[in-house]
């Protein structure tokens, strides 16, 4: 059975502040993500262009991501967060110029908007490589060892019901209050999280004993994960995975060209595999995987590859929603198994840097697979590209099960 009493017996406001402070921050970044989609799409009409959405932040924060987790690693981890946070606000809020003025009183076209856009993305990569690792590797700091894999499962369940409810909120804004109104409610979501960071404790490194080198600091976290093959495979089974089968990033066309269900139906249909991801996770959190979490990884990613063929081939709303549900379950179940692979085979020393090449692996498939998704779409059509994708995903959980024997015989 889950319970709360070892967390509440040990820095339970300090956890709930960080709990509730990521919820409002995640609830942000995916109702960001849900209006620069729509945003961009109703701008160029061109799958392609949302691809390039992914583009523009995965390059900052992908080539930034190694040197962020040295810095977290020997930073006090409470300022870089809120630095990060409030990074963010500012350049989110500069996307209010083109949404109240860019057509009217400052009269850009449509491609200047669109620029200005990419442009915006592209710094908030920067602090994108900094926020994703931070609050994960204050966690071990904040609640004991023997309670972890119950705080990873609180962790992701907050994640989730955040992602549930930005992605359709997100889509119902746009539909309720335009996408000016829609970018103001982002940017006050983001100062209402830093609030609650503001009342967690300081957390100072653990490596303030030596100096240490940049470069030889990267190269170690990249070793450790190396030398560890349940966390190297574990890292490249989600990142193929999602690469190939990031069928999310093409929810705009479908919704608009193929369903025809307009921005509310879209709203919903970008939130279904996260509202399956959240059930899963309440699921887990009551009754734990005991036995053979590497074989249920990887018969997971299978299934999320088979629903991900089935929505690219629907043209029924409902049937859409429930394969996009299911795969949100399925990977549910393999974002917490691999998010405690991480966390129990990590030591302390280097936990900033394993969680920066951690969120290398996830930005690569996540922007990289929204990029991914839009040129396959250019050269393939959009149905074929979804397809093409889900039968990818198949071929790596496949190929990943095969030469990575530690990871399918894996148990915590």
């Amino acid at each position: 059975m889950f319970s709360l009493e070892p967390i509440q017996t040990l820095k339970i406001k300090e956890f709930r502040n960080l709990m509730t402070g990521r919820f409002f921050l995640v609830l942000s970044f995916r109702m960001l993500a849900t209006l620069m989609g729509w945003w961009i799409y109703q701008l160029t009409h061109d799958p392609f262009a949302i691809g390039l959405i992914g583009l523009s932040e995965v390059i900052p924060a992908v080539s930034t991501a190694l040197y962020a987790g040295h810095v977290i690693d020997n930073t006090e981890k409470k300022r870089l967060l809120l630095i990060c946070n409030y990074a963010y606000v500012f350049l989110i809020g500069l996307l209010a110029i083109p949404a109240f003025y860019g057509n009217n009183l400052l009269h850009l076209d449509n491609r200047h908007i669109t620029y200005f856009i990419y442009a915006i993305i592209f710094f908030t990569g920067f602090c994108r490589a900094f926020l994703g690792p931070i609050i994960p590797s204050m966690i071990p700091r904040i609640v004991p060892r023997e309670t972890l894999p119950n705080a990873i499962t609180l962790n992701q369940a907050t994640f989730l019901t955040a992602s549930v409810t930005g992605h359709a909120l997100g889509g119902f804004m746009i539909h309720w209050i335009d996408i000016s109104g829609t970018v103001l409610v982002v940017v006050g979501m983001m100062v209402l999280a830093s609030l609650f960071f503001w009342n967690l404790n300081q957390h100072h490194s653990e490596n303030t004993h030596k100096e240490v080198k940049v470069m030889q600091s990267m190269k170690e976290g990249i070793s450790y994960i190396y030398r560890t093959k349940e966390i190297l495979g574990a890292l490249c089974l989600d990142m193929f995975a999602v690469l190939f089968g990031g069928a999310v990033a093409m929810i705009p066309v479908y919704a608009t060209d193929i369903l025809k269900v307009g921005s509310e139906g879209f709203g919903l249909l970008n939130a279904a595999s996260d509202i399956g991801s959240m059930c899963i996770i309440a699921f887990l959190a009551f009754v734990p995987l005991r036995k053979n979490q590497g074989k249920i990884l990887l018969f997971a990613v299978a299934g999320f590859g088979l629903c991900i063929i089935g929505f690219g081939l629907s043209k029924l709303y409902w049937l859409s929603f429930g394969l996009l549900m299911l795969s949100g379950m399925l990977d549910g179940i393999s974002v917490v198994i691999r998010g405690t692979i991480v966390q129990l085979k990590t030591p302390e020393y280097i936990r900033g840097r394993v969680l920066s090449v951690n969120s290398i692996f996830i930005m690569s498939s996540n922007e990289m697979g929204q990029f991914e998704s839009g040129v396959a779409a250019k050269l393939l059509g959009v149905v074929r590209s979804v397809v093409f994708g889900g039968t990818m995903t198949l071929l790596v959980a496949l190929i990943v099960g095969t030469t990575v024997p530690k990871l399918r015989k894996m148990n915590y």
